[in-house]
């Protein structure tokens, strides 16, 4: 059973940085979609940021907008996503997920979270004005 393990949130300003981690609890081989959502009360979850391990190709959503970075551990054990220039909209519950396995020609994209079948239990960010 693999387990995804997040940290790295926190409350910051806006304009601040935080980095966050998912450890999974298992090496896991191949090439799989792994990478955040987020979610809020009112607006439910949507896809942030995701990479296809060991091809390292990702996705990010449009309202990234190049603050963000998701990267691998060499091991790919760890996945992070370092978040700059952070602003109150991003205030969200942020979750990490993986698609295992992942299909061969999968497109690990987030505008939708079907398919990913693994989930950590989260962490907040708060960004305050």
């Amino acid at each position: 059973q693999v387990h995804l393990m997040e940290s790295g949130g926190g409350s910051v300003q806006a304009g601040g940085s935080l980095r966050l981690s998912c450890e999974t609890s298992v090496y896991i081989p191949g090439s799989v979609c792994i990478g955040w959502f987020r979610q809020t009360p009112g607006k439910g979850r949507e896809g942030v940021a995701l990479i296809r391990t060991g091809a390292g190709t990702t996705w990010y959503a449009d309202f990234v907008q190049g603050r963000f970075t998701i990267s691998q551990a060499n091991d790919r054990n760890t996945v992070w996503l370092q978040m700059n220039a952070l602003k109150p909209e991003d205030t969200a519950n942020y979750e990490c997920a993986a698609l295992l396995p992942t299909p061969v020609g999968w497109e690990c994209e987030g505008d939708t979270d079907y398919g990913y079948n693994y989930w950590g239990q989260g962490t907040q960010v708060t960004v305050s004005s």
